[in-house]
């Protein structure tokens, strides 16, 4: 039976970590500061971002609430991110997504200072990710590999799949497996014979928000299996993109759903927000 990675228990672990940098720049006059905005009232929206603010609360994060209306035009939340932008004692600027039909989200992401942009999605932290230079990573991708090291797996030279190909998991999950020396493949709809690649994958990280897609008898015996998805299915049950209890017969280590990828997910955006901060007393 395979190793449980458990997300939930290396997050805490990681806010705790979080919560005694942020009381060291406390004593400096620094409190890390993250703008939560949310604008409409998307029901999973205001439940993630709930979760947010609580880990910020317990992480010694001032979260900084700025809650829009849904009819909120684009001027305006772009001038809000100007505001945001300006202010000294904001670190980090989160905009959930998604946003209204009327905004269009690419423009509003390009307006974060990327110094700024704890979610990783400027285009300019994915190009230094792209390159290999520091920068904020994505969350979920950063989280995911800090569970893969969990597993206590050896990246180099290793086979991994990552199947989805979004810019929020899926490529830039890849480029940090490829940074650590993993033979990457990544997968997607049109992927030919994709139970064979999986099948050869020593890593396997499945995101495409598809219940239970990926089968247990795909998984290689001895991989680490890492699944993004999260799905709730007609009887109310949640489950991710693999098949788990099959996939666990055959895996080596493999993480939860729920409890594996999502607590990491909001670790690491606390993780960006304290280095943000960190960073303004070296400049």
């Amino acid at each position: 039976m395979a190793q449980i990675l458990d997300g939930k228990a290396l997050a805490a672990e990681i806010r705790e970590g979080l919560g005694r940098e942020a009381s060291a720049l406390a004593q400096n006059g620094i409190t890390p500061g993250l703008a939560v905005v949310l604008v409409g009232q998307n029901p999973a929206s205001q439940v993630y971002v709930r979760m947010k603010r609580k880990a910020c609360a317990k992480a010694g994060i001032a979260a900084i609430d700025h809650d829009l209306p849904a009819e909120t035009s684009e001027d305006t939340l772009l001038q809000l991110i100007d505001q945001l932008n300006a202010d000294p004692k904001i670190h980090g600027i989160l905009v959930q997504l998604p946003l209204p039909k009327q905004i269009d989200e690419a423009r509003v992401i390009e307006r974060i200072d990327p110094a700024k942009d704890v979610d990783g999605f400027h285009p300019v932290n994915v190009g230094l990710l792209a390159t290999g230079k520091p920068c904020f990573v994505s969350c979920t991708p950063a989280g995911i590999m800090e569970l893969i090291d969990l597993a206590g797996i050896d990246i180099v030279g290793k086979r991994a799949v990552v199947l989805g190909r979004s810019n929020i998991v899926g490529k830039p999950v890849a480029a940090l497996l490829l940074a650590r020396h993993a033979t990457v493949t990544i997968c997607h709809s049109r992927t030919e014979d994709l139970a064979g690649e999986i099948a050869r994958a020593d890593i396997v990280v499945a995101a495409i928000g598809q219940p239970e897609f990926v089968k247990g008898s795909w998984i290689k015996p001895g991989a680490t299996v890492i699944d993004v998805g999260i799905n709730r299915l007609d009887d109310g049950r949640l489950v991710g993109d693999v098949e788990f209890d099959a996939a666990a017969e055959r895996a080596d280590a493999i993480t939860p759903v729920p409890g594996g990828v999502g607590p990491m997910t909001i670790a690491m955006l606390l993780k960006n927000t304290v280095e943000a901060a960190k960073r303004t007393t070296v400049r």
